[in-house]
């Protein structure tokens, strides 16, 4: 899966740090304009993690953007957890949630469809799998452009999230 730019630079700079540092790097994203980007670090930890993780990655992740040098000028840093829509980006993400539901979204070819929402069935060869209305589709993995895990909340009579 191909992702380019300055999120795919700071990620060759972020994944050893966040393995340091005990944290799965899920994604670096990046939004608003080059004069002032606002830049996105999600990491997680399995079996979640904590508000103080985060906290404390907060520093670490400043400190190794810095130290790169990649970012010029003012920038916003923004390092949360994944949440229930989380990223998939690796071929060991599409593995390891397989019977997930996710939505895969692939580049376009000859008229083909180019969104699936279905389960996860996970990675063979150089394919994605996932099971979408009743059928099942092999989608190449260098072209996908996009895939999240189809996060579900459910409410309590009070009206308050349960995950």
């Amino acid at each position: 899966m191909a992702h380019e730019g300055l999120a795919a630079k700071l990620e060759s700079v972020l994944d050893p740090a966040a393995e340091e540092n005990g944290l799965e790097l899920v994604a670096v994203e990046q939004a608003g304009g080059r004069k002032a980007p606002v830049i996105r670090v999600l990491l997680g930890r399995e079996g979640g993690i904590t508000l103080d993780a985060l906290c404390e990655a907060n520093g670490w992740v400043e400190d190794a953007i810095e130290k790169s040098g990649l970012v010029r000028g003012s920038y916003t840093l923004e390092v949360s957890s994944p949440g229930v829509d989380r990223p998939l980006r690796k071929r060991e993400d599409f593995e390891r949630f397989a019977g997930e539901t996710a939505t895969v979204k692939a580049r376009q070819s000859a008229g083909a469809r180019t969104t699936w929402t279905g389960v996860l069935l996970g990675i063979e060869g150089d394919s994605v799998l996932i099971e979408s209305d009743g059928e099942r589709f092999d989608i190449p993995f260098e072209s996908v452009v996009k895939a999240r895990l189809k996060g579900v909340v459910c409410f309590s009579r009070e009206g308050v999230p349960n995950k």
